[in-house]
């Protein structure tokens, strides 16, 4: 009895302790988001019930239960005296999309809130640092657009966005300065980004004038060149009036040209800024002294530390830094631009800086924005009105949110262009149905809709090259031959109906669901049918036409319609084109090659030297990545275009592999495709936090180290011929086999952690 006795005493003692409030065992949850705002204090959202997320400690295992408090004082957060939501302790694993759950919020009000978790056991954390939120207006009338975001002044006279971050001025030295024997002044900041120059100098002199050169290009001396013919890339002159004594100045630039109604303005409260590297100050007299100069850089949020890579290959390390800086500079607007030359959003762009951003950085609102934006902003070409549906599904994998794929439903729908299929699926820009009708549902304005292919197109034999064309006919198309029923538009309208279906099952819409799978199936059977030659094994550019480009081969490949037994004869023409296509085309090529078992090829393009290559842009002076390859093939470029940032996600995500199986990295996979590299490590940020995953790759057997986030779980897909897998030391059995570029893979399942895995 006594025993018994005892047994019951312990048993309540182990219970209390796993269930004690007072006694913290794991580490306090991070990375606190409001509306998907990571700092939500530096805006205002207008929903009257937000959603909450943070990150679950990784040492946590899987979150069992939270409990989240919010009041209108940081001093009310308390238990028992949060005045506005306690939400109790609520055993849930969610982590991510959390509503508000207490008494109405006011509008144009400051709340805090804070959280705590519960991981496996049910041990506890403390409660997070505190976050703060504003809120705007909830009712908002007179928008120019659904889904407009406008700039409002915070109590503290600050000026911030509605439901996105806004940029902010970052002050910097050069990494090298020269006053040299004749007065003149050459100064390198290192890199270029948009921003203004204070200048403090010193004279004897009054009313010396002094002339003030920002460039993103240098002349082989020291000075900046001023020659930029018909490229955009950044350059500006300026004449400051010297004060006696000394004196810090401002040098303003020029107005940005708005070439378009599309065209994205700077928030009216910040000086002008373009794009510049260099600064040279001359002068007739050279009575001055510069003491010295400092560039205040207009950056979106971003975090440095949120992501990072490595390999064995330094061509590819200077690739990723490439567009990774591209990542961070180019957002500054608020929304993405297609550079500085039309700071004017664009489909295809945005989605490759989606994907570069993801890759790079735990933000979601400047994505998330700027597909509402170009929902009903709609640009000229066909297949880039459907690249909005694969912005809205990759928005929905990395939140986990539906509130966006919900309220757009019936515009994405639009977007994929259903509405000009004829009887067999296929559609045409050049349809009748192309009605004023049409054009209003995908919120279309202009009047040059038409299809693209890649851009630009090139110069008819015999004309002088344009500043927006290429030097040959095949331009940036490989000759592509547009015809009323093409391959690459009906390979986006396959892809786009294949995401719309997933969209509508997420969304119970099981009639739709059925309706798209059904047409997508359809569509690709036609575009077998009408486009594939099967006698050569490759597809061609259209119907009525014999000739076969490169992008008539690569988006087929991309999107899976490549039958398995053709993918030889397909890559093999690939491959014979090299590239031959774009820094917009290279994402679908590059998507091509890994997704088919092709990883080596798609190195070597990445890392190539040639003209037509990410090095070429580093070769040339440019510190972002360029929008074309070269001045050669676009004579009127920029030099800070994020839509050539294609490596920057496809290192992520073809390379290490890891993409999300489940909305919101819930789960994700790790399916590495090293291709001949024998050192890989990086960091991949998600919503969940960062993913670690390092690769090395010895007489073939794979040493790994993975981190997987709290709260989520993972699938390592690993090539079959690995006979054994340990993971931590312990030999572990797949979970199953499934195919994946090219091969079979095995499927290992594990959970959140830090783990060692051996494959040989």
């Amino acid at each position: 009895m006594k025993n018994i006795y005892l047994r019951f005493i312990t048993f309540l003692l182990l219970l209390a302790a796993c269930t004690s409030t007072d006694k913290t065992l794991i580490p306090a949850p991070a990375g606190l988001l409001c509306e998907l705002l990571r700092s939500p204090e530096l805006a205002v959202i207008t929903d009257s019930i937000p959603e909450f997320g943070w990150i679950f400690p990784v040492e946590g295992g899987m979150q069992k239960a939270f409990r989240i408090l919010v009041a209108s004082s940081p001093d009310l957060l308390e238990e028992g005296k949060a005045d506005y939501w306690d939400s109790g302790k609520n055993h849930s694993s969610i982590s991510m999309d959390v509503a508000y759950g207490g008494k109405p919020l006011k509008a144009n009000t400051s709340y805090y809130w804070k959280v705590k978790a519960w991981g496996e056991g049910y041990q506890q954390s403390d409660y997070s640092e505190v976050n703060q939120f504003n809120t705007g207006h909830f009712a908002r009338k007179e928008l120019l657009w659904p889904g407009e975001s406008r700039y409002v002044q915070l109590s503290d006279s600050s000026w911030v966005s509605e439901n996105r971050q806004t940029a902010t001025f970052h002050p910097s030295e050069p990494v090298k300065h020269q006053q040299m024997n004749g007065g003149n002044y050459f100064a390198d900041f290192g890199k270029a980004s948009f921003g203004t120059l204070e200048i403090d100098i010193e004279t004897e002199k009054e009313g010396q004038l002094l002339q003030v050169f920002l460039g993103e290009r240098q002349n082989p001396d020291l000075s900046v060149n001023k020659e930029p013919g018909l490229s955009n890339i950044g350059f500006a002159r300026a004449e400051i009036i010297l004060k006696q004594g000394r004196h810090t100045y401002q040098v303003e630039n020029p107005p940005h040209t708005i070439r378009s109604p599309h065209t994205q303005r700077l928030a009216p409260f910040y000086p002008e800024v373009l794009p510049f590297r260099f600064v040279e100050i001359t002068s007739d007299h050279h009575d001055f002294l510069v003491h010295g100069t400092i560039r205040q850089s207009l950056y979106y949020p971003f975090d440095d530390e949120a992501s990072y890579f490595y390999c064995d290959n330094e061509n590819l390390n200077q690739i990723w830094d490439l567009c990774k800086y591209t990542l961070k500079a180019t957002p500054f607007l608020g929304i993405y631009a297609d550079g500085n030359r039309e700071r004017m959003p664009y489909e295809a762009d945005a989605y490759i800086q989606q994907l570069g951003h993801y890759a790079v950085d735990r933000e979601f609102s400047i994505a998330r924005y700027s597909a509402d934006f170009l929902i009903h902003h709609a640009s000229w070409p066909t297949e880039w009105q459907m690249q909005l549906v694969f912005m809205a599904w990759e928005d929905y994998m990395h939140t986990g949110n539906l509130e966006f794929i919900r309220s757009r439903y019936e515009d994405l729908k639009a977007k994929s262009l259903i509405a000009l299929a004829r009887g067999d699926g296929l559609i045409s820009s050049r349809s009748a149905n192309a009605t004023p009708e049409f054009f209003k549902s995908i919120h279309y304005e202009g009047n040059k809709f038409r299809d693209n292919i890649d851009w630009p197109e090139g110069t008819p034999e015999g004309l002088p090259q344009g500043k927006n064309k290429g030097p040959t006919p095949e331009g940036e198309r490989d000759g592509y031959v547009i015809t009323d029923y093409n391959t690459v538009i009906n390979a986006f309208h396959f892809q786009s109906l294949k995401l719309m279906a997933e969209i509508a099952a997420v969304l119970g819409k099981n009639d739709d669901r059925d309706f798209l799978k059904s047409r997508a199936e359809l569509v690709k059977s036609s575009i077998l049918a009408t486009f594939f030659d099967a006698g050569k094994g490759i597809f061609v550019d259209g119907e009525g036409t014999d000739h076969a480009a490169l992008h008539a081969n690569m988006f087929p490949l991309a999107f899976g319609l490549v039958p398995a037994e053709n993918i030889p004869t397909v890559v093999a023409y690939v491959k014979s084109k090299g590239m031959a296509c774009s820094v917009y085309g290279a994402q679908y090529l590059l998507d091509g090659l890994y997704n088919s078992g092709f990883p080596e090829y798609a190195i070597g393009l990445m890392t190539s030297e040639s003209k037509r290559s990410w090095m070429n842009m580093i070769r040339v002076g440019s510190t972002m990545t360029t929008e074309a390859w070269d001045e050669h093939y676009k004579p009127n470029l920029t030099w800070n275009h994020a839509w050539g940032s294609a490596p920057a996600n496809i290192i992520v995500r073809k390379i290490a592999g890891i993409e999300p199986l489940a909305p919101g990295f819930q789960k994700f996979r790790i399916a590495p495709q090293p291709g001949g590299l024998k050192y890989v490590e990086l960091r991949k940020p998600s919503i969940r936090g960062g993913i670690d995953f390092k690769l090395v790759d010895e007489k073939d057997t794979w040493e790994m180290e993975v981190r997987v986030p709290g709260n989520s779980e993972a699938e390592i897909w690993l090539p079959r011929r690995f006979g054994e897998v340990k993971i931590n030391g312990e030999v572990s059995s797949s979970s199953g086999l499934i195919n994946y570029a090219g091969e079979e893979r095995k499927i290992y399942k594990i959970k959140s952690g830090f783990l060692k895995i051996t494959a040989q």
